[in-house]
This record gives structure tokens, sequence and C-alpha cells, in this order.
């Protein structure tokens, strides 16, 4: 499969799962994020608002961010900026893709980052990864050098995702039944 059909398989999937199923689903991927080592010994997370057919990141967001410094991508431009999470009162509706977006100044101090959650649309077992198809996420993480952790349901991961030259390997992939490393 190419990339489209993989997204499109992806979709046809995760249309066998209520809202319910995949909010619990969700829980159980975060449980399994707060056992990584990566993440308990992170003082700076960056996750993402989640869109409703991803793994919902809401609650983890509102329930860590007053722990640990948590920042959530903007698009500005067709540039992906960082902000800080300060609470869901500071959050605004972004027009162009309909994401809920911290306000606020971009935070520059990237290299404090040590840990960013990276949503996908698939995963492999050799822990590459498919998004949306913008490539905001591999632009960010091909500068930087901190842990990726991507985070997926089962039906997300499959055998071999398609792959070119600016894709960027995760560190682990975690589900709500396996952890890739």
């Amino acid at each position: 499969m190419n990339k489209k059909e993989l997204r499109n398989h992806i979709k046809i999937l995760g249309r066998n799962y209520t809202i319910e199923d995949l909010n619990v689903k969700s829980k159980q991927i975060f449980k399994n994020v707060e056992k990584e080592l990566c993440f308990t010994e992170s003082k700076v997370v960056m996750l993402f608002w989640s869109m409703a057919d991803e793994v919902n990141t809401h609650e983890f967001i509102q329930k860590w961010h007053t722990q640990k410094t948590i920042l959530l991508p903007v698009i500005q431009n067709d540039i992906l900026e960082i902000k800080k999470f300060t609470g869901i009162e500071n959050m605004f509706m972004e027009s162009r893709f309909g994401i809920f977006q911290p306000a606020g100044d971009t935070y520059e101090n990237l290299h404090e980052i040590d840990l960013i959650i990276v949503p996908g649309q698939a995963f492999d077992y050799q822990k590459n990864r498919i998004g949306r198809g913008k490539g905001y996420y591999d632009k960010l993480l091909e500068r930087n050098n901190f842990t990726k952790a991507g985070i997926c349901f089962d039906f997300q991961i499959v055998d071999k995702v398609p792959t070119e030259n600016f894709d960027i390997k995760m560190d682990l992939v975690i589900s709500e039944e396996v952890v890739i490393k």
C-alpha cells in the first residue's frame, strides 16, 4: 500500500469503534505512557490536542500540565509553532484545521523539550510513522534531539509503513496493548 491507501485503510478500520471505545483505549495508552522512563523523568513534554480520530489527549494534558511543562503545536502559515498549555480556558479554535490551540507566545527553547508525543495515522514495528501528509512533525523532529514517542491505537500498527528519506523514525511507539522499543 502507498501512504494514501494506508491512510484510507486505517480510517476504515477506525470506523469500527465508537468514541467511547476509543476513549477507553486512549486511557490505556496513557497508562502505558506514564510507565515509561522517558515520561517519568521528563520535565518538558510536547503533546498535541487530539482530533476525533486520534488518541484522545485532552484528559492527559489537563492532568499533567501543573506537574510538567506541557507544550502543544500551533500551525501558523504552514509552520509548526510550539506554545505552552496553560489551561483549557486559554485555548481557541483554529479555523483552518478546526483544532483547539493554546494562545500565548511561541515557546522558543526547543532544546529544553525532553519528550515529544507524536500522533500518526499508522506506525510499524520498525517505529516508522506516517502522519496526515503535511510534514509538519517531520520538519520539527529532524531539527531537534529529544525522545520521540508515537502514540496510536492497536489497529494503527501495521507490518510496514511506506517511508521516504525525510520521514523520521520514533524512538518508541505506544498503543493500548503494545510498546515498541
